[in-house]
């Protein structure tokens, strides 16, 4: 028969050992990060710019190399370089004596990760960047390492304890690696002036790319907005709102320019015998908030959330071109 015997015992109130262990494990790792950071506001500092600066007038690309779990880290690294902005991609170590190196050109620039720098499967290359002069950064714990001494840059990393109760498990250094990656990265986008409308180049896929278009690509146009111009009776405001379905109707002036708007929640707050009988200048809230429909879908989901509303205007020279509507958002995937 099965056992009913708990997963674990513990006594009421204490903290279960997996979260005791996971704790120690964040607390190492986080160890790391900081000495990392110690290192840079140091000596390290003056070798990452050199770093940056190299990658930055590069005429090529960042071959971003490594082997086992360091190779896991370079292939990240590669692509956060790629996607901001930064052309790379990840050859591995391994690979490179058997056609990679074809990859790699006289104008790039190589990364080279190894926690211990003397990894023998590097040794291919280390000789193809020194035959051809190309220039390699390598990002490891030890500068004096094979290595070390062989690239023209050296980005050593702290030594730290790795979060592995035997201190053996790549854990602490891996994190390390991937966030030396990352400040190089951001480095050179932030030193680029890399925009937002550059990244949605590199990311029109996913939730991030629905984030990075535009709000022309959500509004509803045309005959799909409620509107209704001044002077209309509630009773006709509300059958436009019913028949759009957006819980709102725009008001606008004879130039077309919104001058107001009327939700769900106006009608509540107005509730009385004529309502109906009134005119919309009335009830309706003026002054809307709307947005251009050059804005960022990404700034435009900040405005309804701060603002705490689920309907936006789109006005374009201060004329109603458009409205979103927050449930239209959540089914393409943006909020």
């Amino acid at each position: 028969m099965p056992s009913s015997k708990p997963l674990m015992t513990q006594s009421s109130g204490s903290i279960p050992d997996s979260i005791e262990s996971a704790l120690r494990t964040l607390e190492t790792e986080s160890g790391g990060i900081n000495a990392l950071a110690a290192a840079l506001r140091g000596p390290l500092g003056a070798t990452f710019a050199r770093a940056v600066d190299l990658i930055r007038n590069a005429k090529g690309r960042v071959i971003v190399t490594g082997l086992g779990k360091s190779g896991h880290m370079a292939r990240k690294i590669a692509a956060t370089l790629a996607s901001t902005g930064t052309p790379a991609f990840f050859v591995h170590t391994a690979e490179a004596a058997h056609g990679d190196l074809g990859m790699i050109t006289t104008d790039d620039v190589i990364m080279a990760l190894s926690w211990s720098g003397e990894q023998p499967e590097m040794k291919t290359l280390v000789n193809y960047s020194a035959r051809f002069a190309i220039p390699m950064i390598a990002v490891t714990s030890n500068a004096s390492s094979s290595l070390g001494q062989a690239a023209d840059i050296v980005i050593e990393l702290p030594k730290a304890r790795e979060a592995c109760p035997h201190n053996l498990a790549p854990t602490t250094s891996t994190m390390m690696q991937v966030a030396i990656g990352d400040a190089i990265a951001i480095a050179l986008l932030e030193g680029r002036g890399f925009t937002a409308l550059e990244f949605a180049h590199f990311h029109p896929g996913g939730k991030l790319g629905a984030m990075l278009k535009f709000v022309r690509d959500y509004m509803r146009t045309g005959a799909e907005i409620p509107v209704k111009p001044e002077g209309t009776k509630m009773s006709d405001a509300v059958v436009e709102m019913s028949a759009k379905g957006l819980g709102c109707v725009c008001i606008v002036n004879d130039a077309g320019e919104a001058v107001g708007i009327i939700t769900d929640g106006d009608l509540r707050r107005h509730m009385r015998p004529d309502l109906l009988t009134v005119t919309v200048d009335e009830i309706m809230t003026k002054q809307p908030k709307s947005v251009p429909p050059s804005m960022l879908a990404s700034e435009m989901i900040e405005v309804l959330n701060t603002r705490k509303i689920t309907t936006l205007l789109v006005t374009e020279a201060n004329k109603v071109v458009g409205i979103v509507h927050l449930h239209d958002l959540l089914r393409a995937g943006v909020a």
